[in-house]
């Protein structure tokens, strides 16, 4: 049986306030992209995004990397996700605000990648 001193040190854990939520905005070019993608993945791209950046979207994981160089659409982070990592998204952070703002959506075919109907090579 665990002792009094077990069980307030997993009160406390479990009462330890969650860290505060950021706001996710989407630019109208993100928003168009989601044209160019099936309507099919629509909820589960909108899954991840919350899923990925809602609470720690600065915190770098296997599939949340900072990106290595500048990007044309002034991203700075990226996430991957769905059948075989083939979507990106493409965003920015603003820690202070706590905001998130989603600069582009693509898919990822080959070493092809597809943001809106434009063609990019990797």
């Amino acid at each position: 049986m665990p002792t009094i001193d077990k069980c307030v040190n997993l009160a406390t854990i479990l009462a330890m306030p969650r860290p505060a939520a950021f706001e996710i905005i989407f630019d109208k070019q993100a928003l168009a992209h989601f044209d160019a993608i099936e309507s099919k993945f629509d909820s589960m791209i909108q899954e991840a995004i919350e899923e990925q950046l809602i609470y720690a979207p600065t915190v770098p994981t296997r599939n949340r990397k900072p990106l290595q160089r500048e990007t044309e659409i002034g991203a700075t982070w990226e996430i991957r996700f769905g059948p075989d990592n083939s979507f990106r998204v493409f965003y920015d952070v603003d820690v202070d605000e706590q905001v998130v703002i989603v600069l582009a959506i693509a898919r990822k075919i080959g070493n092809q990648l597809f943001i809106g109907k434009e063609k990019f090579e990797l």
